[in-house]
């Protein structure tokens, strides 16, 4: 999953970065509530990691504009700030989780992987193409029972095509799915992973829109 990751202590929030690279996310970092709102307006993270005191505004502002619009990501509040009042502040603008520092990273990941099956609870996460039967918060798909194994980056550009069953997206929008990934991403990325993918899943699973993009149908 991509997840926007908005703190502006420098050790903590590199080692948050960090951490969460080795679980298995994509996370874009940064520092600032402004940055934070063009990061939003530019990608379609899956999760927001947010503190509520930022050098240029308040967290809680940017949550409550969020579902101001039914802006309805996940977001887990990210605080020095342990009053009841203040998670009661939080949770009642929309966040979906609190976590008062300092924390265990280890509770962070799993709070995250809590939040994820709760909103699996209001959509489903599993969908057939085919005779695949794909599984995003499980991170599984099978084939007849067989499970199939993808790597981090090729999870990230099915999520992106699973976002939206049989829309078609762009070359330009798959490759913002792999840029938290950290390297530089080449000019010929996006065709790496769907040719990977179709290799794996079969050959008609990404379909190619020519002169569009690339689509995934349901």
């Amino acid at each position: 999953m991509r997840i926007l990751l908005i703190e502006d202590e420098p050790l903590l929030g590199d080692a948050i970065a960090t951490h969460l690279k080795r679980a298995n996310h994509a996370v874009d970092w940064v520092q600032r509530l402004d940055d934070g709102e063009a990061a939003l307006r530019a990608v379609d993270y899956g999760l927001v990691l947010l503190d509520l005191h930022l050098p240029d505004g308040r967290g809680l502002d940017l949550l409550r504009a969020l579902r101001a619009v039914d802006d309805n990501r996940p977001v887990i509040i990210l605080t020095a700030r342990d009053q009841i009042r203040d998670r009661i502040d939080g949770l009642n603008a929309g966040a979906d989780d609190y976590l008062v520092k300092p924390f265990d990273l280890d509770e962070l990941v799993a709070r995250i992987a809590a939040v994820q099956r709760r909103s699996a609870e209001k959509a489903s996460s599993s969908f057939r193409v085919g005779d695949l039967v794909v599984d995003q918060l499980a991170r599984k798909i099978c084939r007849d029972g067989a499970e199939i194994q993808l790597t981090a980056r090729e999870w990230a550009v099915l999520d992106c095509l699973a976002g939206r069953l049989g829309a078609t997206f762009s070359r330009a929008q798959l490759e913002e799915s792999l840029y938290a990934f950290g390297s530089e991403i080449e000019s010929n990325a996006v065709e790496v992973y769907v040719s990977r993918l179709r290799k794996k899943l079969g050959t008609d699973v990404i379909r190619t829109v020519r002169g569009v993009g690339y689509r995934l149908d349901g």
